[in-house]
């Protein structure tokens, strides 16, 4: 076995310095840089990192934003939506994950498209409640997604084809039992 030589002080960074971001590969740099020419303002990029681009859009302009992705950047699927409420800033998250079957170079790679509504406190679909435009015309995938979100959230998704229950009894009467202000009866 070899010698091992002790690392001095001048070989590593401070333990309280704060590591170097690695570069982003090429093909993640160049899905930034469509993103932000093709759609300006529409979009804010809140992080990126290798195989993954986090995007903020504000739900006016989530649809265009959506089939903007999937037309010029390929992702052609959700994976997964999921929501976020955010009681303290009186809004609801919902975050879309996209993939791609169709463009090999994104197989693995993530697009989280994240858009927010007011926070409302009748999640029945009147029109007081929490609204979002659906992405169901866009990616037929989200259809069951967005139905649950609808039921867990009170996010009720205009356009959406059957926002009614999945998951939960049809004669549910209480809170989204995602919401931070659901309590369970008796606890």
């Amino acid at each position: 076995m070899a010698d091992q030589v002790p690392a001095t002080s001048g070989d590593a960074p401070p333990a309280d310095t704060p590591p170097e971001p690695a570069a982003l590969p090429e093909l993640d740099t160049g899905l930034r840089s469509k993103l932000e020419s093709g759609l300006g303002d529409a979009v804010k990029v809140a992080s990126a990192t290798p195989g993954r681009i986090h995007i903020d859009v504000n739900s006016k302009d989530v649809v265009r934003v959506a089939e903007f992705v999937r037309d010029e950047l390929g992702f052609d699927h959700a994976e997964s939506v999921t929501g976020v409420d955010r009681p303290a800033d009186s809004e609801i998250e919902v975050v879309y994950h996209l993939g791609s079957y169709t463009r090999p170079e994104l197989g693995g790679y993530v697009m989280a498209i994240s858009t927010r509504a007011p926070r409302q406190d009748n999640p029945d679909p009147g029109n007081d409640s929490t609204r979002l435009p659906t992405l169901r015309e866009v990616f037929y995938s989200v259809e069951f997604h967005e139905r649950e979100a609808f039921e867990m959230l009170g996010v009720y998704f205009d356009g959406h084809p059957d926002n009614r229950r999945l998951l939960l009894p049809e004669d549910w009467a209480d809170l989204p039992p995602m919401r931070k202000d659901f309590a369970i009866k008796g606890r």
